[in-house]
């Protein structure tokens, strides 16, 4: 067996400049991730960065199911607007004007 192989790297170490809660969504470079734990300041907790979540959205957005998209950090939402903004992953349901929430398959572990 190969002796470099570390994980399966569906969970990654992070270490936050401020408290994170569990469930929030965490922004690491290009990637998505959500907080399997409550994780405090500048101490190491895991992120899954792959899975299906039901995280917040834009509500006047109208998503069809397996529309990309993308994490909007300031508003701490998903949209269907890319902008400059992270791609997030894709819908596994449709979401439509007035929903607050929408499942989400994460990108994954790749940029």
């Amino acid at each position: 067996m190969a002796k470099n192989y570390i994980q399966p790297g569906e969970v990654w170490d992070h270490t936050p400049g401020s408290n994170v809660s569990a469930g929030s969504v965490v922004l690491m470079g290009e990637v998505v991730g959500v907080a399997l734990a409550d994780i405090t300041a500048n101490q190491t907790g895991p992120v899954q960065v792959s899975g299906v979540w039901e995280l917040p959205k834009l509500s006047t957005d109208v998503v069809t199911q397996g529309a990309t998209l993308y994490w909007d950090a300031a508003n701490t939402r998903l949209t269907v607007t890319a902008g400059s903004l992270k791609v997030a992953g894709a819908a596994v349901t449709a979401a439509g004007s007035g929903a607050t929430s929408v499942r989400v398959k994460l990108r994954g572990n790749c940029a």
